[in-house]
């Protein structure tokens, strides 16, 4: 099954930005809608933003005009470009592949079980 390394995490002050990336172990999934969760002590998973195989973004209100999600296939490679942090945005982020679609992605971007290849994840901290 594929498998997702994180990276790029790191603290950083209110305002300031990072560039996380997420490094599949195999191509499989290429064709699929991929997405980046986070997560908080005591809280659930949730999606931050994905991307469909046509390139079309999609993202949650909280990241919306601060988070751009992209990809480059020729290297299994999937990045968040993350503006404009707050101390809200604290939370260890993973990314993921949706399994249960082709080519798009679910209406919600929920962990439901269709999303499979969980890594360790990359620990965002933002200081205020």
């Amino acid at each position: 099954q594929v498998q997702f390394v994180e990276s790029g995490g790191g603290s950083v002050q209110a305002g300031g930005s990072l560039r996380l990336s997420c490094v599949a172990s195999e191509d499989t999934y290429n064709n699929h809608c991929m997405g980046w969760f986070r997560q908080t002590p005591g809280k659930e998973r949730e999606g931050v933003a994905s991307i469909n195989d046509f390139g079309q973004p999609t993202y949650t209100d909280s990241t919306k005009g601060r988070f751009t999600i992209s990809e480059d296939n020729a290297s299994n490679t999937l990045y968040l470009q993350m503006n404009s942090l707050n101390p809200g945005d604290t939370a260890i982020y993973y990314c993921a592949v949706y399994t249960r679609l082709r080519r798009i992605c679910p209406e919600k971007q929920v962990d439901n079980g269709g999303w499979v290849g969980w890594g360790q994840g990359t620990q965002v901290t933002v200081s205020a």
